[in-house]
Order: C-alpha cells, then sequence, then structure tokens
C-alpha cells in the first residue's frame, strides 16, 4: 500500500496495488508540466488507485484528446494522468507518494528531448541537504 498527498496536503492518494512501467520521461510535454528536467511516472490499476482526500481540489488538463492531467489546483501539484484509451490504468507522478517505493524505475524515455544541460549520469556531488555555500 502507498499513500502520497499534494504539495499543500489538499489532495491525499491511496494505491493498494503494484506501481509498474516506471520511467523518468524526458519528454518536452512532462518537462513542462513538471517544471524539472524529467518527470518519474509510473502505472496503477484503476481499481487500485484513490482519491481518499481532496477529489474536489482536483483540476484537470487536456492536452490531447481523450487524455487529461490531474493536478491540486491550489498547489499546482500534477497527481496523476489519464487515457481514454487505456482507462483500466492510471499514471502516478511518483514525487507525490510519500511511502517507500518497493518498485524501480526500467528506463529513461525521450532522451532525443532531454533538456540541454541535463547529465543524465553527471558524477556530480550529493549532500543531504542543501549545497554549501547556499545561503
Amino acid at each position: 500500500m502507498y499513500s502520497g498527498q499534494c504539495l499543500c496536503g489538499e489532495v491525499n492518494v491511496k494505491i493498494s496495488g503494484e506501481i509498474s512501467e516506471i520511467i523518468h520521461c524526458h519528454c518536452s510535454l512532462c518537462r513542462k508540466n513538471s517544471g524539472t528536467a524529467y518527470a518519474t511516472n509510473g502505472f496503477v490499476a484503476a481499481s487500485d488507485f484513490a482519491i481518499t482526500k481532496g477529489a474536489s481540489a482536483l483540476s484537470r488538463f487536456s492536452f490531447k484528446p481523450g487524455r487529461q492531467r490531474h493536478f491540486c489546483q491550489h498547489c499546482g501539484s500534477p497527481v496523476y494522468s489519464t487515457n481514454a484509451e487505456g482507462a483500466s490504468r492510471v499514471r502516478v507522478r511518483l514525487g507525490i507518494i510519500e511511502s517507500d517505493i518497493s518498485e524501480r524505475p526500467i528506463s529513461h524515455n525521450f532522451v532525443s528531448s532531454k533538456a540541454n544541460w541535463d547529465e543524465l549520469d553527471a558524477a556530480l556531488p550529493r549532500y543531504d541537504g542543501v549545497e554549501p555555500g547556499r545561503r
């Protein structure tokens, strides 16, 4: 069982099954929607996905016929997306999940569209907090 919430806590979700096909998507749509170099998404059976709080706080944006992105109207956090052609499952933005996720990403997708400044395997320093010297 997984649980998560948007940034402001208005929308809460529960996932009672596994998360499959986890990918890091570098396509321009995911980059724009997330405001980051890529979005990490995973599929969940629609029957295993529930909005446990704040369904009325969700807004939708349809960027292609039959496809909708659902996000918190208060903080803007992307929560999940749906596709009419695959209504049996939803695609969840894994950044909202607060539980430890046992499944792992299987690939980086649309790397030909990646941001030109994104180095996929850069040997950058890693810190437990902010980098030294930041104010």
